[in-house]
């Protein structure tokens, strides 16, 4: 079986840090998968959001839609006209909640420059309304993707949180 998955660049945070950016993104790949393990800092509400920003562009050309579950309670949403992608829960930081959030994104046909781009984010966190979450979001823009930045919606990246971002070829 050929290797489909290439490992592209790692971070592991020595510190607390806002945003954390990955560049000059080839076009080897056909799609690519970003693993995240971590917490935010942020200790006064029960989830953090992960937000996913294209080539630094910040004007209105996101949109998102997520689904969210409990096991006891469900919803949904959608935000247009944004001018990043929400795309993961992540846990915070408070003192009774240290464990890791595990977020997985995907980012589809990145490099391919006649289509608008597509990511889909799914998060499994302690977090009491939302354990488990999926996203999509869309960049409507037919710019390869040639950097990521990550942030979250108030406080940090908490120190020890790990981000690898992988190139994915058609198999």
């Amino acid at each position: 079986m050929a290797k489909t998955y290439e490992p592209i660049a790692s971070q592991t945070l020595g510190s607390n840090t806002t945003t954390v950016s990955f560049s000059s993104i080839a076009s080897s790949w056909t799609d690519l998968r970003l693993i995240v393990s971590g917490r935010s800092t942020r200790t006064s509400v029960t989830y953090e959001s992960i937000w996913i920003r294209f080539n630094a562009d910040s004007g209105s050309n996101y949109s998102d839609t997520y689904l969210y579950g409990s096991g006891s309670s469900a919803g949904s949403g959608r935000s247009s006209n944004l001018t990043r992608v929400q795309i993961a829960r992540f846990n915070h930081s408070a003192s009774s909640n240290t464990t890791p959030s595990a977020v997985i994104i995907d980012v589809q046909s990145y490099a391919n420059t006649s289509v608008y781009k597509t990511v889909l984010g799914q998060s499994a966190s302690s977090v009491e309304n939302w354990p488990v979450s999926r996203y999509v979001g869309l960049w409507r823009s037919t710019s390869a993707i040639t950097s990521i930045d990550l942030t979250v919606e108030v406080d940090q990246f908490a120190s020890g949180s790990t981000f690898s971002l992988y190139g994915i070829k058609a198999a």
